[in-house]
């Protein structure tokens, strides 16, 4: 299944955001990934943030900073952000496990580095953030009122068609 990629922004302006409060571990005996949906970010603190917000309930894009989906190596915190149609996660780096976690489910943890990430943040600034993601020229356009910023971003050949297929399970149908 193809996923859309971009749309409305929420920003989680921290370092370190680990998968226990992307998605808290007592949830982790759910068996589907729709049971998780109402648990996205439960326990994150982050001053001004709310999980049951509206802002979160329209984000389809995360943008953070350094570290994002460090802790414990489940599958569920990508799970949580895909049945929450987030797609894609832009961060200045990733908990190895996790960002391999979201390219085996055809999702899109972007890498840029710490002044690209910092021009995204200051972009709240005037107004809400939609961000245009595209993953043939791996490019990502940010805009916020009349601002408009554009990054380039790299992605491992095997990566990318990971995420072209939809993930490791439709990849490795079509080849196998």
């Amino acid at each position: 299944m193809q996923k859309k990629f971009g749309g409305s922004a929420i920003f989680l302006d921290r370092s370190d955001i680990n998968t226990d409060e992307i998605i808290p571990a007592k949830y982790l005996t759910e068996v589907t990934k729709e049971a998780l949906k109402p648990y996205i970010l439960e326990d994150l603190m982050l001053e001004g943030f709310d999980p049951k917000g509206e802002i979160l309930a329209k984000a389809t894009v995360v943008v953070s900073r350094e570290n994002f989906g460090c802790g414990s190596s489940r599958e569920h915190a990508p799970w949580v952000f895909e049945v929450n149609d987030v797609h894609t996660v832009i961060a200045e780096s990733y908990a190895r496990i996790f960002r391999q976690n979201m390219f085996n489910g055809g999702m899109l943890a972007i890498e840029l580095p710490k002044a690209d990430i910092d021009q995204l943040m200051a972009l709240q600034q005037q107004g809400e953030v939609e961000i245009a993601v595209d993953l043939k020229a791996q490019t990502v356009t940010a805009k916020a009122g009349s601002e408009e910023k554009s990054f380039s971003f790299e992605i491992s050949k095997f990566d990318k068609a990971l995420v072209e297929s939809g993930g490791w399970v439709e990849f490795a149908d079509a080849r196998y």
